[in-house]
């Protein structure tokens, strides 16, 4: 499933394409996704100009100038991509346009997985932004702007990894007294929105911090952050901003808007490098693999305490 740097690399690509465009029409090639779309989706969307794209955790955000937003979350394998022309049809089970870009790990292009399809246009320029799902994991949902932190994904998220409200500070309240292991803690939504495995792996491992370690061991007696978790709040910070400049994690099926894929798995320190020499200056230890709460953690034993 595509991680928080992943989402915002398709945002990016999507922004310019869409902000300040109007939906001319939405074409909808099956009735749902994971969920059904919601009622009168089409009618409701179409003619309307998207004022914005934002991001919230792993969501994308379509803000519409009605007071409605479309919620969109990729599963795991959705994909959008864009073709420009002024075809008047896009028929499903044909591509056109072109995705260039170096592909390590192709994502699905096959128009029999076109399910919602953007006519968008912009004065006389027209453009077809094109959501491709071959396993439906994905889904769409419409929601009113006002009650948009009402919606149930985002109710009790916790602050973006990306924005100033994450604080070692922030972390030390909700580390202290919780035995809880650090990676356990460090996944759950409600602390920070958006964090997945992938970099919770690569953080710990900058911060020569074990996924094993109890949270409430970085917290003083006060309540206060130790060094350690100013650091781990550091590391936090800078993993996801390098994921996001190299475009994301090309791992199986995430693909940017260009059709290009992201290269940040060819950063990684320790993340899918089980048996591997551990990548620190000076340290002989091995990366190990070992599974907590039914996923895959990987650290060096030997540095990461």
């Amino acid at each position: 499933m595509p991680e928080l740097p992943e989402v915002e690399t398709v945002r990016r690509g999507l922004a310019p394409v869409m902000e300040g465009a109007r939906i001319e029409r939405l074409l909808l090639t099956r009735p749902d996704l994971r969920f059904p779309f919601p009622e009168g989706f089409a009618e409701l969307v179409e003619g309307r100009e998207i004022l914005s794209l934002g991001r919230r955790a792993k969501y994308l955000l379509i803000e519409l100038d009605s007071g409605l937003t479309i919620v969109s979350h990729l599963g795991m394998s959705g994909s959008f991509r864009i073709e420009s022309g002024n075809e008047e049809v896009h028929t499903p089970g044909e591509t056109s346009g072109e995705t260039p870009g170096a592909f390590h790990h192709p994502r699905s292009k096959d128009g029999k997985h076109d399910h919602v399809i953007f006519h968008l246009t912009r004065g006389a320029d027209k453009t077809r932004v094109i959501y491709n799902d071959p396993r439906r994991f994905g889904f769409m949902h419409l929601v009113r702007r006002a009650d948009i932190d009402l919606y149930p994904a985002f109710a009790g998220l916790g602050p973006e990894p990306t924005g100033n409200a994450l604080s070692a500070d922030y972390l030390a309240s909700r580390f202290e007294g919780k035995t809880q292991p650090l990676k356990g803690a460090l996944l759950d939504q409600k602390l920070i929105a958006g964090l997945g495995n992938i970099y919770v792996c690569e953080a710990l491992w900058r911060s020569h911090l074990s996924p094993l370690r109890a949270a409430s061991t970085l917290v003083t007696k006060k309540g206060k952050p130790k060094p350690a978790l100013q650091e781990l709040t550091r590391h936090i910070r800078d993993v996801i901003a390098d994921a996001i400049a190299a475009g994301g994690s090309s791992l199986r099926d995430h693909i940017q808007t260009d059709g290009s894929l992201g290269y940040f798995q060819h950063s990684f320190s320790v993340y899918d490098r089980e048996g591997q020499a551990c990548r620190f200056p000076d340290c002989r230890g091995t990366v190990e693999r070992i599974t907590q709460s039914g996923r895959s953690t990987f650290y060096c034993a030997a540095c990461q305490k």
